[in-house]
């Protein structure tokens, strides 16, 4: 049976990476949680996992501190109610706090920085591993990253 979702048809890894990336690059965090059923989940680490469409909702508003964002994505594996897909991810830091947040994400404390000196861009990269819904939505999404500062804003060389 096909999933029919919000969207309009039937919602497989294809299209819910579309709408990753449509909301991602667009900071919609309620279009975030739109993607998953009621108590759909999201688990940002193995250990980590936000449920429910107020969670969803809440911790994507984080991007509200993001500019510039560009995502892209490969399809890596599509069944009837799932899918693997690798994504690739840059952005402009927009707030010490998120700052703040991704070097305690990467378990490597704040990297040296001037005061007062710019933000970095950040690359993220990763591989989601979704699964739906009868229905057409999201039911867990599981995701596995890495991230570093952007060695062309940086000035490095790489």
């Amino acid at each position: 049976m096909p999933n029919f979702g919000r969207f309009g048809g039937w919602m497989g890894i294809r299209d819910f990476m579309a709408g990753y990336k449509r909301v991602w690059e667009g900071q919609d965090k309620a279009g975030f949680a739109a993607l998953f059923t009621p108590d759909g989940a999201y688990h940002i680490t193995p250990f980590q996992v936000q449920r429910g469409s107020d969670a969803l909702a809440a911790y994507w508003a984080r991007i509200e501190h993001q500019r510039d964002i560009t995502l892209r994505y490969t399809i890596l594996s599509e069944t009837a109610d799932g899918g693997l897909a690798h994504w690739h991810v840059r952005y402009q830091v927009a707030s010490e706090e998120l700052f703040a947040i991704w070097a305690g994400s990467t378990g490597t404390g704040l990297p040296a920085r001037q005061p007062g000196a710019p933000l970095p861009r950040l690359i993220l990269d990763g591989v989601l591993q979704a699964e739906f819904a009868p229905g057409g939505l999201c039911t867990q999404a599981r995701i596995w990253w890495h991230s570093m500062i952007d060695p062309v804003s940086s000035g490095a060389n790489g």
